[in-house]
C-alpha cells in the first residue's frame, strides 16, 4: 500500500515538472505573408497567365489549400475577422470602416501570443474596423510600422509572430494609379519578359473583350509578378537569418482580386483565396497533410486566429468562433464557410453566402441594387466605365450582364465543381431544389446563431449599442432576431401586401425591411401601396424614412419624399447623412432639386475630413463617414449640374 502523503508529493512533483517542461518547451515562430486583393491567380493554382516563381516554389514545399475563403470580399471586415477569430456580423464590424464598439476582451489574438512570450510585429496595414482598433494595435504588436520586423527582437531565442502585408497587388495599382506611376512603381521592378502583353491575356467569359479590359488585366498580372518578388525577398531574409527551420510560413491574400466581379462580390471570384502553409521538418508533426500536397478541407478566415493559437500551444478564448485546422487535438472539420457583403465605403448593400465543398448559395437582400454599383474610389479605374458603357449599349452577354446589369437575383446557387466561374444560377433547376432548401436553411440558422447585425440598419445598430457594445446587446435577448430575419426573408419573394403589413410593425427594423421589400419590388407599386408609403414618411426611424422616400420618388411621388431626404442631410449622425446622400446620388435627375442641399452637405463633409486626404488613410468614425458622404455628394453634383 502506497503512503498517501508520499504519493501526493510525487503527484505534485509530477504536475509541477509537467508544467515546467511545457512552459519551457520550444515554440515555433510564425510568419504571415499577406497579399492584397488577389484571387488564386498563381502558377501553383493552375493560372496560365501568372508569373510567380517564388510563390510556386513555396507551394512545392507547403500544404496547398484549395478551399480557403475570406469572410468578406473587402479588406476591413476581413481583417476584423482575422484579428479577432470571430465573424464580423456577430461583432457588428461587417461594414467597411465601421468603428463599431467591441468588448474589452476583443484585443486581437496576437495579444495572447505576446502574453505567451512571443515577439509580435506587423508590417504595416491594420484596418481592423472596430472602435477599439487603437487598443488592438497597442496590445497585439510589439511593433506595427513600415519597418516592423522579426529582426528587431532582443534575442534570437524569443519566438516571433511576424506579419507582412504586401500592397503591390492592391486594386489601386492595377486600376486607379496613372499609367506613369504604375510604370515607375511596378513595371520598373520587372524584367521585359515578365511584363504581360494585353493581347495574350486569357479573359474569363464574364469580361467583355475590349482593349481597356485587356490592359487592366495585364496590369493586374504585372502587379502579381512584382508582389511575387517581394515574397521571395522575405523568404530569403528568413533563410539568411537561419530561421527557416524553426518558422511556420503562411501565405494568403485578404480576398479576391481587385478587379470587377472579384473584390466586393460574394462569388468565388471575390471570396476564394490562395493559402499555402510551409512547415519545417522540426514542426511537421503539427501538419496534417504532407508538404507539397493539396488539402481540400474548408477553411475560413475565422479559423486563422484559433489555428495560430493552437500551433503555439496558446489557449483559445471562448468568444472565438473559428476552428483550428492545424496543430494538435483538432475539432471536427467544418462543413460550411460563411460570407457577408455589407456597406463598402458609400455603397450600401446586404448579401449573405454559404459555401460547402461543392455548392455556393448567395442571398441578395437588396436585389434592386446591382453588383456593379457606382462607387467613387474604384470608379477612378477606366475598366469600370467600360462596364457601364457596354451595359447601356446592350452589347454584353448574359454572363457579363449578371455583374453589370441593374439588378441581381434574389438567390443564387452554383455548382462550383462543375461551374467554377459561377456562371449558371441553379435556383430554378428542378434537380437542385433540395440543395437550395438545405443551403437556405443553413444560412438562416447561422445568421440566427451568431446574431447577425447586418439585418439591422447601421444607424439603428449604433443606437441599440451606444450604451454597451454589439456583442453583448446582440445576446441580451432585447432584439427580436427571429422576427427580424423573417421580415428580411420576404424581400424579393412576396407581394406588396406583406410588406405593407410590416410597415405597421412596432419594431423599427421590421418596418425597415417592409420598406426595403417595397423598394425592391420589380413592378410599379399600386396606388394603395404608394398612399401607405406617403403616410409612413414620418416614421420615427431615419433609415425607414429614407427608404420610403426613395421608393416614392422612383414611383413618381417626389415632392414630400425629396423634402424628407433633404431633411436627413442635416441629421446630426453622419451614418444617416451618408445613407441619405447615397440615396440622392443614385436617384440622379429625379432628385435634381436637391442640388443646393447636397452642396451644403459637401461643405459639411469637407469640414470633417479634408478632400485632399487620401482615401487609403483609415480614420474610423466621423472622418471616414464624412469621406463617404463627400463621395456621394460629389458624384451627384457632377452628374446633374
Amino acid at each position: 500500500m502506497r503512503h498517501p502523503t508520499l504519493h501526493s508529493v510525487f503527484l505534485f512533483l509530477g504536475f509541477f515538472n509537467h508544467h515546467l517542461t511545457s512552459a519551457n518547451e520550444p515554440k515555433p515562430s510564425i510568419l504571415w505573408i499577406t497579399a492584397e486583393d488577389m484571387s488564386p491567380v498563381l502558377g501553383c493554382y493552375g493560372d496560365t497567365d501568372a508569373i510567380t516563381p517564388n510563390i510556386d516554389k513555396l507551394a512545392r514545399e507547403s500544404i496547398k489549400y484549395t478551399h480557403a475563403f475570406a469572410s468578406a470580399p473587402v479588406c476591413s471586415p476581413s481583417r476584423s475577422c482575422l484579428i479577432q477569430g470571430a465573424l464580423p456580423p456577430s461583432m457588428g464590424t461587417q461594414h467597411m470602416r465601421s468603428g463599431f464598439p467591441l468588448p474589452s476582451v476583443f484585443n486581437g489574438f496576437p495579444s495572447l501570443l505576446r502574453k505567451a512570450g512571443y515577439y509580435t510585429t506587423n508590417n504595416v496595414k491594420t484596418d481592423y474596423n472596430s472602435g477599439n482598433y487603437r487598443e488592438i494595435i497597442e496590445k497585439s504588436w510589439n511593433e506595427s510600422s513600415s519597418t516592423a520586423h522579426w529582426r528587431k527582437r532582443t534575442t534570437e531565442k524569443i519566438p516571433f509572430f511576424s506579419v507582412f502585408n504586401l500592397m503591390t497587388s492592391h486594386q489601386s495599382r492595377s486600376m486607379v494609379w496613372t499609367h506613369e506611376r504604375f510604370k515607375s512603381d511596378v513595371q520598373s521592378k520587372l524584367e521585359k519578359q515578365e511584363i504581360h502583353n494585353p493581347s495574350n491575356i486569357s479573359l474569363p467569359p464574364y469580361y467583355p473583350d475590349t482593349s481597356i479590359v485587356r490592359k487592366t488585366l495585364a496590369r493586374f498580372y504585372d502587379c502579381v509578378t512584382a508582389m511575387d518578388k517581394e515574397v521571395g525577398a522575405i523568404l530569403r531574409q528568413l533563410e539568411d537569418d537561419g530561421l527557416a527551420e524553426n518558422t511556420i510560413v503562411f501565405f494568403f491574400s485578404d480576398h479576391g482580386s481587385g478587379i470587377p466581379r472579384h473584390k466586393r462580390a460574394l462569388l468565388d471570384s471575390g471570396m476564394h483565396v490562395p493559402l499555402l502553409v510551409r512547415f519545417p521538418k522540426k514542426w511537421k508533426h503539427l501538419a496534417k497533410t504532407e508538404q507539397g500536397k493539396s488539402n481540400n478541407q474548408l477553411v475560413s478566415f475565422v479559423d486563422f486566429g484559433p489555428t495560430i493559437l493552437n500551433l503555439t500551444g496558446t489557449p483559445i478564448p471562448s468568444h472565438m468562433q473559428g476552428k483550428p485546422f492545424l496543430g494538435k487535438n483538432l475539432p471536427e472539420k467544418r462543413s460550411y464557410v460563411y460570407g457577408h457583403r455589407d456597406r463598402v465605403d458609400e455603397v450600401r448593400d446586404f448579401s449573405r453566402s454559404v459555401r460547402d465543398k461543392k455548392y455556393l448559395y448567395i442571398r441578395n437582400y437588396m436585389p434592386h441594387l446591382g453588383y456593379n454599383q457606382p462607387t467613387a474610389w474604384p470608379d477612378l479605374g477606366e475598366i469600370r466605365h467600360e462596364f457601364y458603357k457596354l451595359a447601356k449599349s446592350g452589347k454584353m452577354t448574359p454572363a457579363q450582364l449578371h455583374f453589370a446589369g441593374p439588378r441581381r437575383p434574389v438567390e443564387e446557387l452554383y455548382d462550383c465543381q462543375n461551374d467554377p466561374l459561377n456562371l449558371k444560377n441553379l435556383v430554378r433547376s428542378s434537380n437542385h431544389q433540395e440543395i437550395l432548401r438545405k443551403m437556405r436553411r443553413e444560412h438562416l440558422n447561422y445568421a440566427l446563431k451568431i446574431r447577425d447585425w447586418g439585418f439591422i440598419p447601421e444607424y439603428e445598430a449604433w443606437e441599440r449599442s451606444k450604451d454597451s457594445n454589439g456583442w453583448k446587446i446582440g445576446r441580451s435577448g432585447s432584439i427580436p432576431w427571429e422576427k427580424i430575419l423573417k421580415a428580411a426573408e420576404l424581400v424579393g419573394r412576396e407581394k406588396e401586401t406583406k410588406f405593407l403589413h410590416n410597415l405597421d410593425s412596432d419594431d423599427e427594423t421590421v418596418r425597415y425591411w417592409g420598406a426595403i421589400g417595397l423598394g425592391a419590388y420589380p413592378k410599379r407599386l399600386s396606388k394603395s401601396s404608394l398612399a401607405a408609403l406617403e403616410r409612413a414618411l414620418k416614421d420615427s426611424s431615419p433609415s425607414v424614412r429614407i427608404e420610403i422616400a426613395n421608393t416614392l420618388i422612383r414611383n413618381g411621388q417626389s415632392k414630400d419624399a425629396l423634402s424628407t431626404l433633404i431633411e436627413e442631410l442635416n441629421h446630426k449622425n453622419l451614418i444617416v447623412v451618408a445613407h441619405a446622400a447615397r440615396t440622392i446620388e443614385l436617384l440622379g435627375e429625379k432628385a435634381k432639386l436637391a442640388v443646393p442641399a447636397m452642396e451644403i452637405c459637401l461643405k459639411r463633409a469637407y469640414a470633417v475630413r479634408p478632400p485632399d486626404l487620401s482615401p487609403v488613410i483609415v480614420l474610423p468614425g466621423d472622418q471616414d463617414m464624412a469621406m463617404f458622404v463627400g463621395f456621394s455628394c460629389n458624384a451627384f453634383l457632377q452628374k446633374v449640374k
